[in-house]
């Protein structure tokens, strides 16, 4: 409702004060620990190529190292001047047990997983995953991984290379004081902006100063006050739950700006089954494969920590083109309302300020969005790394708090 009474140098003032907040934390992030901590297993094998099983065992763990990771490169012995490529499919069989603080072990799940994975070379094979484990019940992990199938290589193998992926120990303690502080802030935002409106009738209330009253108490569950409980109790329940929120949070943005564009131009009755109805249809759709991959995945994992997307490919292929299909649904019908709004209202005095401000929010949020996700994906954002999955790097912190938030609707 202040909208109106701003000039040009608070207009600037607001986007300054935006970008030098971002700043502060991209340098938190730049200057902050690393967010994955390593380390590699080197295995030898025998000119003849008849393996025997490889014995594994993680560093000591904590509840502050989160996920674990066990990934696998085969290194071939071949001339550096070959450009050949291929692909063949390897059977893995991988057991999995978890060693207490008083040295016993235990098998977890008490079978024997096999999995098809596809191993990919050309200069140098792609890396596997060979187990994710979502929460940490034992204080170390102890893995036996066999292979076969290996000997139909063109090429002889020269070593196996293992390694071990978890988060960094200090970079958890600083997300828990990030998001905490976040968490401040996001409450004490709410609060003065329930305390600026309460002079005001409801009715009286524009669009935008509706929704900013359902989006900022989904923004402190965005945050997620609950995610220290991810380091008190070892269950997938706090992890799900933060997942839960961040998806709800940025489904609500699209339905916002959906409903924002379209609501300018009816300043009448908005009903529910014209006005609404599309719009949480189509933002549904996409809210519900987002959450219907991370249950299905957290549920495959919790029988299986050698699932993977990649391998159920027939269901995997299916959600990814149904996403698509429905975010390509997205994008064209918001471009439609900013067509409209904008050829419509853009004479109008205090609509087209409305236009001009929430286009301009809207765009910087969009490209710093699409900046991260290439960051973090490349050009590959679309095709195996749909999923989140440790396929590639997290750099810096920041990247880190970010990108698995974006990934649910990406």
């Amino acid at each position: 409702m202040r909208l109106y009474t701003l000039s040009k140098r608070h207009f600037v003032l607001v986007f300054v004060v935006f970008f030098i907040c971002f700043g502060l934390t991209v340098f938190i992030g730049i200057a902050g620990p690393n967010v994955i901590e390593s380390s590699a297993v080197i295995a030898k094998v025998n000119n003849n190529l008849k393996m025997r099983p490889f014995k594994l065992k993680s560093n000591p763990l904590s509840t502050y190292n989160q996920q674990l990771w066990l990934t696998c490169m085969v290194q071939l012995d071949q001339p550096d001047v070959t450009e050949s490529s291929f692909k063949l499919n390897v059977t893995m069989t991988v057991k999995l047990r978890g060693v207490e603080e008083n040295g016993s072990s235990s098998f977890i799940n008490n079978q024997v997983h096999n999995r098809m994975r596809t191993l990919s070379c050309a200069q140098k094979c792609a890396e596997i995953i060979v187990v994710h484990l979502g929460y940490l019940n034992y204080t170390q992990y102890e893995v036996i991984v066999d292979f076969e199938g290996l000997n139909k290589l063109p090429f002889p193998i020269k070593n196996v290379n293992f390694t071990w992926k978890t988060y960094n120990p200090s970079f958890s303690q600083v997300e828990i004081w990030f998001r905490f502080v976040f968490v401040v802030l996001t409450f004490l935002v709410t609060c003065l902006f329930a305390h600026s409106l309460r002079k005001f009738s409801m009715r009286d209330w524009g669009i935008e100063q509706k929704w900013m009253s359902i989006l900022l108490p989904l923004l402190l569950l965005y945050n997620d006050p609950f995610f220290p409980l991810s380091f008190l109790v070892n269950s997938w329940f706090p992890g799900m739950l933060d997942d839960l929120f961040q998806s709800v949070f940025l489904c609500a943005l699209l339905l916002f700006w959906l409903c924002v564009y379209h609501g300018i131009r009816v300043q009448g009755e908005r009903k529910c089954l014209t006005f609404y109805f599309p719009k949480f249809f189509i933002v549904g759709l996409l809210w519900l494969s987002c959450v219907t991959l991370g249950i299905w995945q957290t549920v495959n994992e919790l029988h299986d920590p050698t699932y993977q997307y990649r391998v159920d490919t027939g269901n995997f292929q299916g959600m990814k083109i149904f996403f698509l299909m429905v975010a390509t649904v997205y994008i064209l019908y918001l471009l439609f309302l900013i067509v409209r709004a904008c050829s419509e209202l853009r004479n109008m005095p205090y609509v087209d300020l409305r236009l001009k401000f929430l286009t301009a929010l809207t765009f910087v949020v969009l490209v710093i969005s699409i900046v991260i996700l290439y960051l973090r994906f490349g050009s590959q954002v679309l095709q195996d790394n749909f999923v989140a999955e440790l396929s590639t790097h997290y750099q810096n912190y920041i990247l880190s708090l970010w990108l698995p938030a974006i990934e649910k609707c990406c």
